[in-house]
């Protein structure tokens, strides 16, 4: 077995069960975002029940990149989430860790998409801010399980 190969659950017990509660959460994601894609394709509106501006959020210019919805490319990054999280939890370090990049990017663009409707459109969308939060999770699990890696 290589060292990328090596069992997370062989260096912390703790650290065996992070890759799974990121699958859960990454799940979660792909939820919300494979809504917002068939809203957006049906040309359904979005209720928004918990605050107002989900639409002015999804019909800005903002809410597509080359003419697809961003809600694809959340379901395509949470869709990867979760297999690299469930690869992981196998076992695979090396997935783990390629989990952790794709996180890091995730959380990146989350802020920037944050900042958008904050400062930009002037609207938040529920369904934007659930996606956002649970990208947080995804990095705050990451970040625990290298923390509590090297203690």
């Amino acid at each position: 077995m290589s060292s990328s190969e090596v069992s997370i659950s062989q260096t912390s017990s703790s650290v065996a069960k992070l890759p799974l509660l990121a699958a859960v959460f990454a799940l979660i994601g792909l939820t919300d975002a494979i809504y917002l894609t068939i809203k957006h394709y049906t040309g359904e509106q979005v209720p928004c029940s918990v605050i107002e501006g989900c639409e002015q959020v999804l019909t800005s210019q903002y809410a597509e990149m080359f003419g697809v919805p961003l809600a694809v490319f959340g379901a395509i990054a949470y869709f990867a989430a979760f297999s690299l999280a469930l690869l992981a939890a196998f076992g695979n370090r090396l997935m783990w860790t390629l989990f952790g990049v794709q996180v890091i990017l995730m959380t990146i663009f989350t802020a920037w998409l944050i900042y958008l409707q904050g400062f930009v459109i002037g609207a938040f969308c529920q369904f934007c801010l659930l996606s956002a939060a649970t990208t947080l999770a995804l990095f705050i699990i990451y970040l625990f399980s290298r923390f509590s890696r090297t203690r």
